[in-house]
């Protein structure tokens, strides 16, 4: 019986794997209509401290390794994204010798015009800008 078993197994084996050749290129790589890979946004909102919005430590939270690489996902895009946003910040006040007035100047003389645009963050995520600590932060989208 084991034999048997053995053999039914690995001719099984290579048919499941080639069904999934079977399909043009093409069709593997396209994406879901919702997905968010690949999209951008100039979306950043004004961060109010007293709004009560959970504001995201952009850490990886993975308790499951099979799992873990699609809930790493969303914390690196915010970590890449407020590095790149503190570097244009640093920039603006090495050459204006302060940060932004305010988030209308964060808007205009960074964003608008250094063309940033950030990656859409999954969840319902939303950037905010911080003009007390002249940082982004992420905050968790409003929940329906």
């Amino acid at each position: 019986m084991p034999r048997i078993l053995t053999c039914l197994i690995s001719a099984l084996v290579p048919v499941c794997l080639l069904s999934g050749c079977m399909d043009s290129l093409e069709k593997q790589t396209q994406k879901s209509p919702n997905s968010i890979i690949g999209k951008t946004t100039t979306d950043i909102g004004q961060f109010d401290p007293n709004a009560g919005q959970k504001v995201s430590d952009s850490k990886i939270h993975a308790t499951d390794p099979i799992t873990s690489g699609t809930s790493a996902y969303g914390p690196m895009l915010e970590r890449i994204s407020k590095t790149h946003i503190e570097h244009a910040v640093r920039l603006f006040e090495a050459e204006n010798g302060r940060y932004p007035s305010g988030y209308d100047e964060f808007m205009e003389k960074i964003i608008k015009a250094n063309k940033i645009e950030l990656p859409v963050l999954p969840g319902g995520k939303k950037y905010q800008y911080d003009e007390a600590n002249h940082a982004l932060v992420v905050v968790d989208g409003p929940t329906e």
